[in-house]
């Protein structure tokens, strides 16, 4: 499930979840990996619960406790995130039936025995679950309300709707840079960085490390210093030493700049492989759950097969007409 997150691979993983729990927590631990893309994730998860069909909807909420409850420890962003946008979920879910708000029940009072969310913010969803969507009875004012750090973060984006020619709407949310520390790079960033030092190995310079090399012995042993007879060399030896300096000094710099990069990109490199490990094992644990549900298929086709050589064959058995007189015409029957 490697890859990097567009708008378009999230809205196909999300036609493709269904509600096993490997399903859910695969989606949700690439999600993780993507967690720079928070703000354009929730939104594009309310969206598509509204379209989806009534039997997913629960997977869906399944799906964005699963990602608040494992992100919690990388980052507040998505928790954050879907704080503000969970209301629209539970009002457009006060239309389900009677199960899926009982199960939507036991998942909120969970969030608020775990602390996912204060008991203000838990209420707030009970009753939008409850009520659904209520229309303010009072416009409140802008100072009215204290902003809230979401509400301030948010103000950094910019989204714009598409419509295109066949009728369908696409939305595109530009965020402003921002990259949680700690967050697994995309494959595109790691490939880049790497281009990036490979551009500018100062280790590498050949051009460079011959100029050192080939600096005077004057320049670096003060020993030779007491050999200098006159004015004219020691001015000379002067300049040439300003210009090792100079050379040293900037080749140092960019070693110094060399090794700071490489330090950020065996980060990047031990964040990124960190999370590949957890989709290998995931994508092992799938391919280990569908190797036995196709031997079980296997086993009723077996057993379908021996069960289809068992039976008759009715093309084979004798006409019970055989022997027996035709049976009379109906014009027969009615004679007199």
């Amino acid at each position: 499930m490697a890859g990097g997150f567009t708008e378009t691979a999230f809205i196909k993983k999300l036609a493709e979840l269904n509600n096993s729990s490997q399903s859910i927590q695969t989606l949700s631990l690439w999600l993780i990996h993507h967690r720079k893309h928070y703000s354009t994730v929730v939104k594009l998860w309310v969206r598509e619960l509204i379209k989806a069909k009534d039997n997913k909807k629960l997977t869906f909420m399944y799906l964005a406790n699963d990602v608040i409850q494992n992100s919690k420890k990388k980052g507040p962003e998505y928790g954050q995130e879907f704080g503000i946008h969970l209301k629209k979920g539970f009002e457009h879910m006060s239309r389900s039936d009677e199960k899926t708000k009982n199960s939507l029940d036991r998942l909120l009072t969970i969030w608020n025995d775990r602390g996912i969310y204060d008991s203000v913010l838990i209420s707030e969803f009970k009753r939008a679950l409850v009520l659904g969507h209520e229309p303010p009875t009072k416009k409140s004012k802008p100072n009215d309300r204290k902003k809230s750090p979401a509400r301030e973060r948010r103000k950094s984006e910019t989204e714009k709707v598409v419509e295109h020619s066949d009728g369908s709407i696409e939305t595109f949310i530009h965020l402003s840079p921002h990259t949680p520390a700690g967050d697994p790079p995309e494959p595109e960033e790691l490939i880049k960085a790497i281009q990036d030092l490979e551009l500018n190995i100062a280790s590498s310079d050949e051009v460079v490390r011959e100029r050192i090399a080939k600096l005077p012995r004057e320049v670096s042993e003060v020993s030779l210093i007491s050999k200098i007879e006159d004015k004219e060399a020691a001015e000379k030896l002067s300049l040439q030493v300003g210009e090792a300096v100079h050379l040293l000094s900037q080749y140092n710099n960019r070693l110094s700049a060399e090794m700071d990069h490489r330090k950020k990109l065996s980060i990047m490199m031990r964040d990124f492989l960190h999370v590949q490990e957890e989709l290998l094992a995931q994508a092992e644990r799938n391919l280990e759950e569908y190797q036995e549900k196709l031997l079980k298929v296997f086993s009723v086709r077996t057993e379908l097969h021996n069960h289809i050589r068992n039976l008759p064959d009715l093309t084979q058995l004798p006409n019970v007409t055989d022997g027996l007189a035709p049976l009379p015409s109906a014009e027969h029957l009615f004679m007199q």
